[in-house]
């Protein structure tokens, strides 16, 4: 069974896949936006810890198969599947990559800083500009402006001030101002969970929203099995609807893949599209959370604080390692079950004793682009007999040089604000992958051209986080976003 024609099809609704689609629709082309996973359900569950991040509410019906840090073999890992992807769990940081932070990339900062301004806008930031040390130059402010700090947020902020660091309010895509849609009450059920009120903007309540209003249509739950390939071109795409088990394709005379770092790559080795560079080149961010138990309850009245961001240490390292260090964030305690759940054995009764007395913060440090870090095809298959995407995975020594530089700084932060005991917590989750299907200048040395077109396919483009060739050391959601309205502009312009 054959579609109704669309001027494009993109695959994935996260940050790529949501902005070159509305980008497109708006531009005039009637597009349809694929997707895996199926609408949150917005319900009071939403907002439950141990159905969100312990029991795993929206996980894939797949697995990938992971093997990273020590690990002897790979391991099932259940990702989020989800319409609006990432950005219905993110916690709505907003902020650029630096000039310097291109210095590998096939286009500059100014070629990308009027999308950034624009995505800003789109997405309703709210932040303040010039409070970053290292913000990056730009054509406008932000919308919206920051809200007060929290008490939380507040206590982080004078440990720093006292160390002589320069924190400001993160840049955040949360609705706190505008009275015409549902505004946020500032609880802490915000990073890692969906909004029950749709406070956070993600991409739900944006772009995909905004773009129904225009030629856009979202079809959830259908898994895309491979892109067919004629001539040079991509002439369908054959799917699967995961709810009814159907089998159909889908033509248009454009394609765009944005199923994420780890998605779209397995999707073009399905496709039989695997060039050198698809797959490789794999990064993360070296990312752990420093705890520091306090001798009182942190947060008491269990509210909003994910507010505080220090870039003072990002370019501690450029010089020797000729990439930033990356940032450091306030990030909320969980509900004590979590906490008893991912402690150490031991500790896990007495790490749920004193989480009400835990204070954190998150160290996003750049890691680098190696080529042995990939995604690939393993032999295990799917309830629809496709074989599972593997990745496998491991930190350099200078990506470890860079997350410990933070650490380091995190604990000083924690303890002039009163903290006594640390602990470190690393990350499993791959929220921040990036770099898989990297651009470039040459087929040899990336999968795409610099407008993330794939080598030697007129109408096929990579437009999610897959495509950045160095992964920065900021959440690469702004950067993503920007980047797909940046080719989107160009695809319409060349009438393509």
């Amino acid at each position: 069974m054959k579609s109704a024609p669309y001027d494009a099809i993109v695959i994935g609704s996260g940050f790529g896949g949501a902005a070159a689609a509305h980008a497109l629709a708006a531009g005039g082309k009637k597009t349809l936006v694929v997707e895996r996973g199926d609408w949150a359900r917005r319900d009071d569950l939403d907002w439950d810890q141990r159905e969100i991040l312990l029991k795993l509410r929206y996980r894939s019906d797949a697995p990938v198969l992971i093997k990273q840090y020590n690990d002897r073999k790979h391991k099932p890992f259940y990702p989020n599947a989800v319409v609006g992807g990432m950005s219905v769990f993110y916690g709505g940081a907003s902020l650029r990559l630096r000039a310097a932070d291109f210095a590998r990339w096939p286009l500059a900062y100014d070629d990308l800083e009027p999308y950034y301004s624009k995505s800003e806008q789109l997405l309703g930031v709210h932040g303040t500009a010039g409070q970053d040390p290292y913000d990056p130059p730009r054509s406008q402010d932000y919308p919206f402006s920051p809200i007060e700090f929290s008490a939380p947020a507040q206590r982080l902020w004078g440990g720093a001030q006292k160390l002589g660091y320069r924190p400001f309010k993160i840049p955040l895509a949360i609705n706190f101002s505008d009275a015409d849609r549902p505004l946020c009450i500032r609880c802490i059920t915000c990073d890692g969970f969906p909004c029950k009120i749709e406070a956070k903007n993600d991409l739900t309540t944006t772009l995909l929203k905004q773009g129904q209003e225009n030629r856009l249509d979202i079809m959830p739950g259908i898994v895309v099995n491979k892109l067919v390939q004629r001539n040079g071109r991509i002439v369908a795409a054959e799917c699967i609807d995961k709810n009814t088990g159907r089998q159909f394709s889908l033509e248009s005379s454009l394609f765009i893949v944005a199923a994420g770092a780890l998605h779209s790559p397995a999707l073009l080795l399905r496709s039989g599209l695997d060039g050198p560079c698809v797959g490789r080149y794999l990064m993360r961010h070296c990312n752990a959370v420093v705890s520091v138990v306090f001798p009182c309850r942190t947060n008491p009245d269990q509210v909003f604080h994910k507010q505080l961001c220090f870039s003072d240490f990002y370019e501690d390292m450029r010089a020797e390692l000729g990439t930033s260090v990356g940032v450091i964030q306030d990030i909320y305690t969980p509900s004590p079950e979590v906490v008893r759940h991912h402690a150490p054995w031991g500790l896990k009764r007495l790490a749920g004793m004193v989480s009400g007395c835990m204070q954190n913060l998150l160290c996003i440090a750049e890691d680098d682009p190696q080529y042995d870090n990939c995604v690939e095809l393993a032999d295990e298959k799917d309830a629809f007999g496709l074989p599972l995407t593997k990745v496998t995975h491991a930190y350099s020594a200078n990506d470890y040089r860079r997350l410990a530089h933070l650490k380091e700084k995190a604990r000083r932060v924690l303890r002039a604000a009163g903290g006594l005991i640390p602990y470190t917590h690393r990350i499993d989750s791959f929220s921040h992958a990036v770099g898989s299907v990297r651009c470039g200048t040459s087929p040899q040395e990336s999968a795409l051209d610099p407008d993330c077109r794939f080598w030697g396919v007129d109408n096929l483009y990579v437009l999610d986080g897959s495509a950045l060739p160095t992964s920065g050391g900021v959440n690469p959601s702004l950067t993503i976003a920007a980047n797909a309205l940046r080719v989107a502009d160009r695809i319409i312009a060349q009438g393509e």
